[in-house]
């Protein structure tokens, strides 16, 4: 071996053996590691920097890592004489093969620990000359490790996802699951095959939305990976993805465009700006599936539909309606209630967005509402009476908790589908209490904010009367934790206190506390209250302070 080769062998080799024991202290230390991840170490890049004057006032960095292109986390390392007498030659042929194989022999060892290396590992080098730069790569199969994996994969699919609830992956195994799902070295990239194992996780984790939430969150950025990192960078080029000219572009390859098209609409879910994006490229490839999606959507549906005082269209792709009012009327709005219910009830996506032309720009009387083309629909189309029982019938239709339309990007003003439709009925028509209480029972309390000025709006519409009382104290419950105090809400006659204390009854405790606050400003403000007042309304609110 050439001795300047050696002599850089040697340098890098000892920094490298010096970090990775400090790296097996600290990974063997480790608790509660998932046992979907193989090991950590999957990287190495071996690069010499040139210096600001002359390239070889420069320095040896050496990353464990593959580092962000707006990080710096190298360790740097200073380097000898030798480094003037390297070529590329010498690199090419001496250097890297060596660098490779000592790689190769640690990987495959069980030296650091049997969890140090994951089952592939790429060794990069990188080497800047004055006016030209050398880069290599390897990659590096530990074939036993990578079949174990199959196997523990297989296992946890088995054990821990096919079964029945209650039992469910622990929250470590999340990420790797998602990930290992779009791993070709594991999985068959077929929505086929991935899609079961997706929903089977999904449905049950119904009953605990943070962790769905958490879920979705990491498999729809393991898809998100997938298209940046192998699919797009093959025909795509910058970060605009600008198309590569032909033949720099290999062809593309049905299978993989058919899995990037299911993986477009699952990010979609959550993304759909980054969806549209996706499908617009997959169009540039000359999809034809893409351009259907775009234009009409998946196909499950009519797309378009001409009625006598409407005209409409839909897309489940890109989960969007168009209404166009062509006769402003209380029949028009039927009809299109009609059309939407209709497209709800043979599945199009609830948290759709809807897009209308009408003449009329009505706005529920709640200012904390979105003034988007959605509510200004349901604001016009309560405007006639006679359409609340067709209201209600798609509120019913459309309520369903953890999910938000999408008429605006996530945010506070993001709101449960249905409550548009329920919050107007309850401020235009006694008959729709009911259906009022049972939002806010349904109400994702946590994640939704809008309904906590809704009591004030419901007082300005009805006042605070007795036989009220068990939709009030369902409003208030259906405020977020933060709840604050209700300014229009008084409670100031016995026959308050008695209606109160009775749609209190069937409630838990803290309940009684959150009603208290949002009525009175606090318990305490309830006691100063009950000590001022005059017998019975006194009364009245001694058992109501006797409840908290």
């Amino acid at each position: 071996m050439n001795h300047a080769v050696e002599a850089f062998l040697n340098e890098v080799w000892n920094e490298i053996t010096a970090i990775y024991a400090k790296e097996s202290k600290r990974i063997n230390e480790l608790k509660n590691r998932s046992r979907l991840q193989a090991g950590i170490m999957d990287y190495l890049r071996v690069a010499w920097r040139k210096g600001k004057f002359t390239w070889a006032d420069g320095r040896i960095h050496i990353d464990m890592h593959e580092p962000f292109s707006w990080s710096d986390s190298s360790y740097k390392v200073e380097a000898g004489s030798y480094i003037t007498e390297l070529t590329n030659e010498l690199l090419v042929e001496e250097f890297f093969p060596a660098l490779c194989e000592r790689v190769d022999r640690l990987f495959r060892s069980e030296e650091l620990g049997a969890r140090f290396f994951d089952y592939k590992f790429e060794v990069v080098l990188e080497f800047e000359w004055e006016q030209s730069k050398l880069s290599l790569n390897q990659q590096l199969i530990n074939e036993p490790k990578l079949s174990q994996l199959k196997q523990t994969l297989e296992q946890f699919i088995q054990t821990k996802v096919l079964p029945d609830p209650p039992v469910l992956p622990g929250e470590k195994d999340f990420f790797f699951f998602a990930n290992h799902l779009v791993n070709p070295d594991l999985m068959k990239q077929e929505a086929e095959q991935i899609e079961p194992l997706i929903r089977r996780l999904s449905d049950k984790l119904n009953k605990n939305q943070e962790r769905k939430n958490d879920w979705i969150r990491r498999y729809t950025s393991a898809f998100n990976h997938w298209v940046k990192d192998h699919f797009l960078p093959q025909h795509f080029t910058g970060n605009k993805w600008a198309l590569k000219e032909e033949p720099v572009h290999p062809s593309v390859d049905a299978g993989e465009m058919d899995f990037f098209l299911y993986a477009a609409l699952q990010i979609g879910f959550t993304e759909p700006d980054t969806r549209l994006k996706y499908l617009e490229l997959a169009v540039q490839l000359g999809s034809k599936r893409a351009a259907d999606y775009l234009k009409i959507g998946s196909g499950k549906f009519e797309s378009t539909y001409r009625g006598e005082r409407i005209e409409a269209r839909n897309n489940d792709v890109t989960q969007t309606i168009d209404i166009r009012i062509l006769s402003e009327e209380e029949s028009a709005y039927g009809e299109a209630l009609d059309y939407i219910i209709h497209l709800l009830r043979q599945g199009f996506p609830k948290e759709y967005n809807l897009k209308l032309k009408s003449s009329q720009k009505h706005f529920l009387p709640f200012k904390k509402l979105a003034k988007s083309k959605l509510h200004q629909f349901f604001a016009n189309a309560l405007n006639y009476p006679a359409l609340f029982p067709k209201i209600a019938e798609y509120a019913d239709t459309a309520m369903e908790e953890f999910a938000w339309y999408s008429d605006v990007e996530p945010s506070e003003k993001s709101v449960m589908p249905g409550t548009y439709a329920v919050l107007g009925l309850g401020l235009y028509s006694e008959d729709y209490f009911p259906l009022v209480s049972r939002y806010m029972g349904l109400v994702d309390t946590e994640h939704q904010m809008v309904q906590d000025g809704y009591a004030q709006a419901f007082i300005e519409a009805h006042g605070v009367k007795a036989e009220h009382m068990p939709v009030i104290v369902s409003i208030l419950l259906g405020g977020n934790d933060e709840g604050t105090k209700v300014k229009n809400l008084t409670i100031d006659h016995p026959e308050l206190t008695e209606a109160l204390i009775e749609a209190l009854k069937d409630k838990e405790i803290y309940q009684h506390e959150m009603v208290m606050c949002r009525i009175f400003g606090s318990v305490k403000k309830l006691e100063g209250a009950a000590r001022k007042a005059q017998p019975p309304l006194k009364e009245g609110l001694e058992q109501l302070l006797a409840l908290c």
